[in-house]
């Protein structure tokens, strides 16, 4: 049987960050990964790259000032934590660590290493009912994720112990080893050819994601709040995101909390060329956009727009009829406010040409205008409302979107637009408070009327929920080692990044201020690889 100090399951970033750490103590590590080795590098490698960090240069120089203390208290308050429980008490530990230790441990270690970020941070999360990000804290590495885990399978390719790290992909790992109470090893089967295997190692870092992966389970653990399950989740998590790691882990009476707390997004599309079953993209919704349900009504009394809390869009989308919802805009506004979250979608800032970038900002992103409008079988176009409400219906199969709602909701807004401010509108107030920020005004249209004959075609997309973020998982305590219910270590079990929860078994609460994912992996990763290292 194979043998290693540290073996780690998952080839993410967080696992990735963890071999890093270890190599570095001068440890033996085996890192296990279910996927290909082109995949390595895993969800991240596919995402946007926003990382959440507290009073760093590029604030400062836009003029925010920004602490630890103020991190806490909105993502406290965002999280909806109340008074401290048994159950919170390690999520609540862990966001503390991270408002306290992101700047220097993930900012900071990254920069280190050759990551740059925008010199504009993004203001997301603003919240509705419940305060969220109080100052911009979103920080997007140029280059995307992509170049995020590029950069640090680098680091771990070409660290100086090298020689002390063996790579196994297409490893499934479904159980962990036990022998007088301790963890040492694991046991799977390989992916592809069901080989089965056994590794020992001194000690085990889980750091193979979610559960959002598995829609079937997503389903089990839907929260209360958003009602029943839609029929249709679109998958826009890692497709070895299953849970199986938690099974395991729970099998030998580690505590897994909080599953139903999960990030999912309100408006995923079908992707049009689908790698997986219901392979969907999650669209950054345009702000100029009427948000209507499947009877082409507005939701609302509060009209539905991105950019401060995005649980409640998924909330009020679930309580619509129809288990869809649909985005009524025009070519400016799509060309202007259009956005697909992802590096796959986004390939002037994916492959840093700063000059095509700046084209898509200024002039409109004609590439994903096109990559979307035609090729996606969710969007629809039409010169006219009625012709484009014919082919919304085509497109469900039904006559359910109702032309005088649409057109009602249309002309009621553009009115409210040609009063000018003070607006009455909510949708249009909002607008306005965004576009005071330059990182936003820059990608906001200044409020643009739908039903203007210079500004199309028309466009509807049709929008399902997608499941992306496991919020809760695994307990950890501050060394990222795996609790019982008691809150008694399981020796020589750990686990880091979403597989924790990114920390704690649920660091974020209820809601997530975003870019606390990839920055929860980094620093969860480097944690539980540290001491995993001291401890074998």
């Amino acid at each position: 049987m194979d043998t290693s100090d540290v073996l780690i399951v998952g080839g993410g970033i967080a696992g990735i960050c963890a071999a890093i750490e270890a190599l570095g103590a001068g440890r033996r590590v085996a890192l296990l990964d279910r996927d290909t080795p082109e995949n390595f590098g895993g969800l991240a490698k596919e995402s946007f790259g926003g990382m959440f960090l507290v009073d760093t240069p590029e604030q400062r120089r836009q003029g925010f000032a920004d602490s630890p203390d103020l991190a806490l208290a909105d993502w406290l308050a965002f999280g909806g934590f109340g008074e401290p429980t048994h159950d919170e008490r390690w999520p609540r530990a862990w966001a503390e660590a991270y408002v306290h230790r992101c700047r220097d441990e993930v900012g900071g270690w990254l920069r280190a290493g050759g990551i740059r970020y925008f010199p504009v941070p993004n203001w997301v999360e603003r919240g509705l009912d419940a305060r969220g990000n109080s100052v911009p804290r979103f920080h997007l590495v140029w280059g995307t994720g992509h170049v995020l885990a590029l950069n640090l399978i680098d680091r771990l390719r070409t660290h100086p112990n090298r020689d002390r790290l063996t790579l196994h992909f297409g490893q499934r790992v479904e159980r962990l080893l036990a022998r007088g109470g301790r963890v040492v090893g694991v046991a799977g089967v390989g992916e592809s050819d069901g080989v089965p295997f056994e590794r020992a190692a001194g000690a085990v870092i889980v750091a193979a994601g979610g559960i959002n992966g598995d829609i079937g389970r997503v389903c089990r653990h839907w929260h209360a709040d958003w009602g029943r399950p839609p029929a249709t989740i679109l998958n826009g998590s890692h497709r070895h995101a299953d849970g199986r790691l938690h099974d395991a882990v729970a099998d030998l009476g580690g505590s897994v909390t909080h599953l139903d707390r999960m990030w999912n997004y309100a408006a995923g599309v079908h992707h049009p060329r689908p790698r997986k079953p219901g392979h969907g993209l999650s669209l950054v919704p345009p702000r100029s956009a009427l948000w209507l349900n499947a009877r082409g009504e507005r939701i609302g009394p509060r009209p539905l727009i991105t950019g401060f809390d995005t649980r409640d869009l998924v909330t009020q989308v679930c309580r619509q009829a129809g288990g869809h919802s649909w985005q009524l805009m025009n070519r400016r506004i799509a060309l202007k406010e259009l956005a697909v979250s992802g590096a796959e979608f986004n390939p002037s800032i994916r492959e840093r040409r700063l000059l095509a970038f700046l084209r898509d900002l200024f002039f409109g992103n004609r590439w994903l205008y096109r990559q979307m409008v035609g090729p996606c079988a969710d969007f629809v176009v039409a010169d006219t409302l009625p012709e484009l409400v014919a082919r919304m219906n085509a497109l469900n199969g039904d006559d359910a979107v109702d032309l005088a709602a649409v057109r009602a909701a249309a002309e009621a807004y553009d009115v409210a637009i040609d009063r000018g401010q003070p607006f009455a509108d909510e949708q249009l107030q909002r607008i306005a408070l965004l576009r005071q920020w330059k990182g936003d005004r820059i990608r906001t249209c200044k409020f643009q009327k739908i039903l203007d004959p210079r500004a199309g075609p028309l466009i509807a997309v049709r929008e399902f929920v997608i499941s992306r973020k496991s919020l809760g998982g695994i307990r950890t305590d501050l060394a990222g080692r795996v609790l019982d219910a008691t809150d008694r270590p399981i020796p020589g079990l750990y686990a880091a990044g979403e597989a924790a929860g990114f920390g704690g078994g649920g660091m974020h609460g209820l809601r997530a201020l975003e870019g606390t994912f990839l920055g929860g992996c980094v620093l969860g990763g480097r944690i539980a690889g540290q001491d995993a290292a001291k401890n074998t």
